[in-house]
Order: C-alpha cells, then sequence, then structure tokens
C-alpha cells in the first residue's frame, strides 16, 4: 500500500552555510521534479524549498528504500556529500509527515513563530508540482488539508497577529500614526542591512517615495536601486527632513547626526505636520530630547524591541490552541488516509454482495413475474436496503482501523471468507495510478505494485 514520506532538512537540524546548499529556489522546479520522478521508489512529488527548509515530500511503497533514495537525490543534485548531509535530515511517514506539514502551514515550525509567509510558500510548491504532474490523490489531499490548517491557525488564534522583526514594528508604529502609508515619502539614513529590511517592508505599504542618502554615495546608490528608490547626497538631509513625514535612521555613526536644534527647525517648516523618527541605530543617530518635541514621534531600538517582545509573548500564549487545531485537521487526514486503504476491500466486498443479490433475483424471477411494477420495485429497494445494512458496519470498521498490517489482515480474512481474490478491484491500485499531465515536460515513472 502506498505510503506518505517526508524527507527534509531546515533551521532546526542544520546551519545555513549547509542549507543554502541544498536549496532548489533559484533553480528551474520542473528541471527538479523531472529528475527527482526518476527515482523509482518515488511516485507522487512535491519540493517545498524556502530560506529556512528544504522538504521532499512523496507517495512511495516503502519508506525506508525512499529515505535512501531522497537522500541520494539531494546529494547528486546538489553535489554534496552523503556524509555531511545524512546527520541533518530527518526522515518522517504516515501521520508524522503530515503532523509536521501542518505546523510548517500553520507557521509552527518557522524560525519566527507566526510568520505569514511560508502558507504562500507551501501553496506556491504545491501549486508547481501539481501544474507538472506530479501530484496525485494522496499528496493533493495531504496539501489541500494543510492550507485548510495554515488558514484555521490564522482565523481562529492570534498567532500571527503583532510585528515580531525590529523592522516590521516600526512600520507598524507608522502605520499606527498615518493609518495608510500610500500617500507618505520616506527617509532612509544609512544604506546597511536595518535600513534594507525597513525598506522592503514599507515597500509592501506602497508608500509614495523613498529616498536614501549615505555617508558613501555609492552605497545610497546601491540600496535605492535595490528598493525601487531614489539616493540622495548626505548634505541634503534638512531639506528632505521637512517634506518626509516617515524617517528611518540606522548609520553607524558615533555621534547623533539628527539633532534637537535640527528638528525644531525642521517642524517650523512643516507647520507642526506630524514627524515619525525610526531611530534604529546603536548608537543613536538622533538626540533622544528631539522626541519631546510636538508632533515628533520618536522611537529607538529598545522601544522597537519592547514591541517585539511583547508581540511575541503574545504568540507565544496562542501556541496551544494553534497546535489543538493542527491535530485536529491531521486527525481528519488520517482518517481518511485509513478509509483510503480499506477501500478496494470495501469495494470488492460491496460488488460481491450486489452480485449474489442479482444473481438470487434473477433465481426468482420466474416468482416475481406475477408481481406490479410497484411491488416489482419495493422488492429491488429491500433486497439493497438489506445488502446496505448488512454491510454498514464491516465498512466503517474497515475505515477506523489505523494500523496498515491491521487492514491488510482483514483484508485477507474477507477475501477467503466471501471469495473476492477474483475482482479485479483487488488488482488494482486507484491511488497508485500516475497522474501525468499532456503537455508537461516531467515524465512519470509509473509505480509498480
Amino acid at each position: 500500500m502506498s505510503q506518505l514520506f517526508l524527507l527534509g532538512i531546515n533551521h532546526h537540524t542544520a546551519p545555513v552555510s549547509l542549507r543554502e546548499r541544498l536549496d532548489f529556489s533559484k533553480r528551474d522546479l520542473s528541471e527538479t521534479l523531472a529528475a527527482l520522478s526518476t527515482r523509482p521508489a518515488c511516485g507522487e512529488a512535491v519540493v517545498l524549498s524556502t530560506c529556512n527548509r528544504v522538504e521532499l515530500y512523496v507517495r512511495c511503497d516503502n519508506p525506508s528504500q525512499a529515505r535512501a533514495e531522497l537522500t541520494s537525490f539531494l546529494s547528486d543534485f546538489h553535489g554534496v556529500d552523503p556524509a555531511a548531509l545524512t546527520p541533518h535530515l530527518y526522515g518522517l511517514a504516515s501521520n508524522e509527515a503530515a503532523q509536521h506539514l501542518f505546523r510548517v502551514a500553520a507557521g509552527l515550525d518557522s524560525l519566527v513563530v507566526g510568520e505569514p509567509q511560508i502558507l504562500g510558500q507551501v501553496k506556491e510548491a504545491y501549486t508547481t508540482a501539481s501544474e507538472l504532474g506530479c501530484t496525485g490523490s494522496l499528496l493533493n489531499k495531504l496539501f489541500h488539508c494543510s492550507f485548510a490548517a495554515g488558514k484555521r491557525v490564522r482565523s481562529e488564534t492570534e498567532l500571527g497577529e503583532g510585528a515580531v522583526s525590529v523592522s516590521y514594528a516600526a512600520v507598524a508604529l507608522a502605520r499606527k500614526i498615518f493609518g495608510s502609508l500610500t500617500e507618505h515619502d520616506v527617509l532612509l539614513v544609512g544604506a546597511g542591512e536595518m535600513s534594507e529590511l525597513t525598506a522592503v517592508h514599507l515597500r509592501a505599504q506602497q508608500v509614495r517615495r523613498i529616498v536614501v542618502t549615505n555617508r558613501t554615495a555609492a552605497h545610497a546608490d546601491a540600496l535605492a536601486g535595490k528598493i525601487g528608490g531614489e539616493a540622495l547626497p548626505w548634505s541634503e538631509i534638512q531639506q528632505v527632513l521637512a517634506t518626509t513625514d516617515v524617517v528611518v535612521s540606522a548609520t553607524g555613526s558615533p555621534e547623533p547626526i539628527i539633532t534637537r536644534s535640527q528638528v525644531e527647525a525642521v517642524m517650523r517648516a512643516r507647520r507642526n505636520r506630524p514627524l515619525f523618527i525610526m531611530d534604529i541605530a546603536v548608537p543613536r543617530d538622533v538626540e533622544a530630547s528631539a522626541g519631546t518635541i510636538e508632533q515628533v514621534f520618536l522611537y529607538n531600538i529598545d522601544d522597537l524591541q519592547a514591541i517585539v517582545s511583547e508581540n511575541l509573548a503574545r504568540r507565544s500564549a496562542q501556541i496551544k490552541q494553534a497546535e489543538m487545531i493542527v491535530a485536529e485537521e491531521v486527525s481528519g487526514f488520517m482518517t481518511w488516509l485509513r478509509s483510503r486503504r480499506a477501500v478496494p476491500t470495501v469495494v470488492a466486498l460491496r460488488q460481491r454482495f450486489e452480485m449474489i443479490r442479482q444473481a438470487e433475483l434473477k433465481r426468482l424471477e420466474p416468482k416475481l413475474a406475477s408481481l406490479a411494477p410497484g411491488d416489482r420495485a419495493r422488492v429491488e429497494d429491500v433486497t439493497r436496503l438489506i445488502v446496505e445494512k448488512l454491510l454498514s458496519t464491516p465498512t466503517e470498521r474497515l475505515k477506523e482501523l489505523s494500523n496498515a498490517e491491521t487492514v491488510h489482515m482483514y483484508g485477507r480474512a474477507l477475501n477467503q471468507l466471501f471469495d473476492l481474490d477474483s475482482s479485479p478491484v483487488l488488482r488494482e491500485r486507484p491511488d497508485d495510478q500516475a497522474v501525468a499531465p499532456p503537455t508537461s515536460s516531467v515524465q512519470k515513472t509509473p509505480v509498480t505494485s
């Protein structure tokens, strides 16, 4: 019987130096999935590759064989020595694999718990594999259930609420003051990593204009080009402060570069229009006393860190509820998976009973011939209902079995008791049929059972 298997590596198990060597996100996933599909142990397949994880989800017949082949695939595809790779890998099967994916989709396995991007990344990974014809009934159901888990966690808990990075906290504060940022200009003082991260969040808010200034003009030009902003000479800071609503300052200056007197002069020119300053430099770039000026909203790195810590604590309080939601969704998926294992036997059993019912009606045809059409229809309905009643309990019991070996044992017993071995249903494996798109360049290797 086909099984679900996951082989992965993530931020919990491996350093970034190894994760970046296994990154698929910069490769053509059609090439990746085409190479993966040539492995005999892999039927359906989805590749999830982000900055914090690389995970391969497959349908297989033998998890041990799948683990060996997927390890070999990662090693061969990326040119990484298996000895360096193996200690950092985790392999999960069946409900453990499902639980892991659902927690990933819900943001519970992220570096920052509750971060919202991962659900979209999971959806994108599945969509790519699906469009290339690399998924079938098992992974289709698995991933759609994971989307439901992620959506429920976001709608029923506050796990994703509140900023949990300094750069995002700064943007969240700006929105509290100005509301929408679409009609506001931004000045970035400094062109380092923190300025870039904050600029990315600000750009997502569709700010009207971003101006970058730095003592080294080339650095300002580089960051402006990267974020779609404008570079400004260092000497023009004072003029731009008079027209800019949001200022982000993150330089390495040992002394303040924006003084109280400068801000007072700017506020007179602005006619006291609000000025929001995020000083995320250490040492601080802006004189602390500037924050006492009316309509000047000055926040430093400690203010933002306090907001982040508070939001992280709030998220932590939501983890238990989120884990319960994931457990419910995993239970629902596993119920479906268990019923799927029993489907061939259930179908064969129903076919056998229906064949007996039809044979008995045919044998009694001479005695039933004198019945009126309505009475004949009632005989048909009653016999069909009897068969349904007789099979109802066995069907439910088979679908409730959680152990694959027990399902197999019960199936063999029913086969022998009711002579089901001749049924074509038991010679076919609907769940193992390859799903191949008519136009895909990915050629699936047929799976035999």
